[in-house]
């Protein structure tokens, strides 16, 4: 089974290594791990963007499944492009899986970065005035439910790692699960 391997991991600075170790883990489940800087790619051409997309997509289509790293990444909430990446897989009925390093509940997490508070209709709002979302979930409903219904729930830690980057516990309870191994 081959495993689309998505998540803000590629703008680590070890970010070859983080996505080497994935894929060893993939291995010893006996998945392989495709992961987005496998691709190859001229950054000095005028349309490198362009042809990281392609790469990735044309990944994405090749694969059975996909891991989406979840875990907050410059805010409250999982990295665009990988919330992307999973809702094109799930619109092509493939396996999602996903893991956040971070159990915090998503509105505290923006509690957290802005001021939230309760409007007069008891709704959480930030400091735009904008709601938050408040069903106890750790990220948008909209990424949570994709996974109940193509896949598995959100895998998520008790406590959150202390190195939430390089924790692949969670990661690897997806491998396991994507491999149909008991727990």
């Amino acid at each position: 089974m081959n495993i689309y391997l998505a998540g803000p991991d590629v703008f680590l600075p070890d970010a070859l290594a983080v996505g080497q170790r994935k894929q060893d883990i993939c291995r010893r489940y006996g998945l392989t791990g495709l992961y987005p800087l496998d691709n190859t790619v001229d950054l000095a051409a005028r349309d490198s963007s362009l042809q990281i997309f392609k790469g990735n997509q044309a990944m994405m289509d090749a694969a059975d499944a996909i891991i989406a790293n979840l875990t907050p990444f410059r805010g409250s909430s999982a990295d665009p492009g990988t919330v992307y990446e999973l809702g094109y897989l799930a619109g092509r009925g493939k396996l999602c899986l996903a893991y956040c390093n971070d159990p915090t509940p998503y509105a505290e997490r923006v509690a957290g970065l802005t001021a939230v508070t309760r409007s007069p209709d008891n709704r959480l709002v930030d400091a735009d005035g904008l709601t938050v979302e408040d069903f106890g979930l750790p990220d948008n409903l909209m990424m949570i439910h994709a996974l109940d219904l193509h896949g598995r729930p959100l895998v998520m830690p008790r406590k959150k790692p202390e190195d939430v980057w390089h924790d692949l516990a969670a990661f690897e309870e997806c491998v396991r699960l994507a491999a149909g191994k008991p727990g």
